[in-house]
């Protein structure tokens, strides 16, 4: 029995921890930044033993300090400005991410057995350094980015409610950074071929995911033509992506548990008891490292379901409201949606799918924000009113009102209208074109 009550105790504990928004970033900073502190962490290893030359040595470093660089100017413009095409970008991030990982696995399987030489050297170095810059430019503008999208639902920077969140954001951030360090640490103390075997399936299992995402992003720019087989296969990512993160996760636990299990049968000559005592002692300390990688992944995992699961609460879509259909054309007069709230319209096609767009009045204005209520991103899952904001509902992405209407991010997908006395017209055959996101 009080066993139950302890447990009752955490879980109440959670619970008001999410209702002050704490949960909430530390959930999604562990879920964006995991595989990218994974992938740091053991790719760094890995060139501090295999390289030789100095300068090589740093050109990683140069390379994380470019992509973290790149991420603080790419934050600030996707929030200030609309000139960024957050798909397009991430296009060719992956091109040339998936590039470095071909020539990453290609060069570890031509030196598995022996050093690089001078000239894989240096493709190690740049490859390496690619490889981990466009991860973080990839990953890091979206985390850099939350602290002003949460100061957005808080009335004040100083509430007690902003300072959970923050401090929700800051541990993910930590306990990401303790990841890496962690797993950097045990790379170094791990058994050369394992190391070269994981970090080849951490850089597949990610430019997989990569593949699948850019298809994605291909289709809904109508950069390749569509067919089932590539929308089955661009689904994959979004709708699984925890495969690719647990699968990352999985392979660190590996790394960690092997060496665990090597501390447990040393068997390294010594001369004398001294020498013999600082084997022991490197042991224990390899040991620590390799514990120190599971007990963080644990917290990650624990982060990623039991805390998300009391974190997540089902959020219902507001109706989708009647609206006049007049030939080709859906209108809804200005009276209907004039009050500064989320509304929510469909037409339902001949297959009997229901395609929504929203429109919403933008604050101090008379013009309106209208778009599907689906985005590139998180395709059909739709978009929620809450404190006077419109947030979406898979991500929990605040949308800037005023850029509702216009390309980038989350926002919704641009659909085709104009206004005809007093009234907003929706061609039927703009949302025709947009069946496939309602599927």
């Amino acid at each position: 029995m009080e066993k139950v009550f302890r447990y009752l105790y955490v879980y109440n504990f959670l619970v008001i921890l999410e209702e002050n928004g704490m949960l909430k970033y530390l959930i999604q900073t562990t879920e964006d930044l995991v595989v990218l502190a994974i992938l740091i962490g053991i790719t760094l290893s890995y060139v501090r033993l295999e390289v030789k030359n100095k300068i090589v040595k740093w050109i990683p470093i140069a390379g994380i300090g470019a992509g973290v660089i790149a991420s603080i100017v790419m934050a600030i413009l996707k929030n200030t400005t609309r000139w960024i095409d957050t798909g397009m970008w991430n296009l060719g991030i992956f091109c040339v991410s998936i590039v470095m990982a071909v020539s990453w696995i290609v060069l570890s399987i031509l030196y598995f057995k022996k050093s690089q030489g001078r000239i894989g050297e240096w493709i190690a170095g740049v490859s390496s350094a690619l490889l981990m810059a466009t991860y973080i430019f990839y990953r890091l503008p979206d985390v850099l980015a939350y602290p002003y999208i949460f100061s957005l639902t808080e009335d004040s920077l100083l509430s007690t409610s902003y300072l959970y969140t923050l401090i929700g954001y800051a541990l993910g951030i930590v306990l990401m950074v303790v990841v890496g360090i962690a797993l950097y640490k045990t790379g170094l103390r791990s058994n050369r071929g394992i190391r070269i075997v994981l970090l080849d399936a951490v850089i597949v299992i990610n430019a997989i995911q990569q593949v699948t995402t850019a298809l994605q992003v291909m289709l809904a720019k109508r950069l390749i033509k569509s067919n089932h087989n590539l929308f089955v296969i661009a689904k994959f990512s979004s709708n699984y992506s925890d495969v690719f993160i647990y699968g990352t996760m999985l392979l660190s636990v590996v790394l960690a548990l092997v060496l665990i299990i090597r501390s447990f049968r040393v068997n390294e000559p010594y001369k004398n008891p001294a020498e013999h005592r600082k084997i022991l002692a490197k042991w224990k300390k390899n040991k620590r490292w390799a514990v120190v990688v599971m007990v963080c992944l644990l917290l990650s995992v624990l982060n990623l379901t039991v805390v998300k699961a009391i974190d997540s609460k089902e959020i219902e879509l507001s109706p989708v409201e009647e609206a006049a259909i007049d030939g080709e054309n859906i209108y809804v007069p200005f009276e209907q949606v004039e009050d500064g709230h989320l509304h929510r319209f469909g037409y339902t096609t001949e297959n009997g799918t229901q395609i929504r767009f929203i429109v919403i009045q933008k604050p101090n204005s008379s013009s309106y924000g209208i778009g599907l209520d689906a985005c590139d991103i998180c395709g059909e899952t739709g978009y929620y009113e809450k404190d006077g904001q419109v947030v979406c509902k898979l991500c929990d992405v605040v949308m800037n009102i005023n850029t509702i209407g216009f390309k980038g991010g989350c926002n919704p997908i641009v659909i085709d209208y104009h206004i005809d006395n007093g009234k907003i017209v929706v061609p039927i055959a703009g949302l025709l074109e947009h069946e496939d996101e309602f599927k």
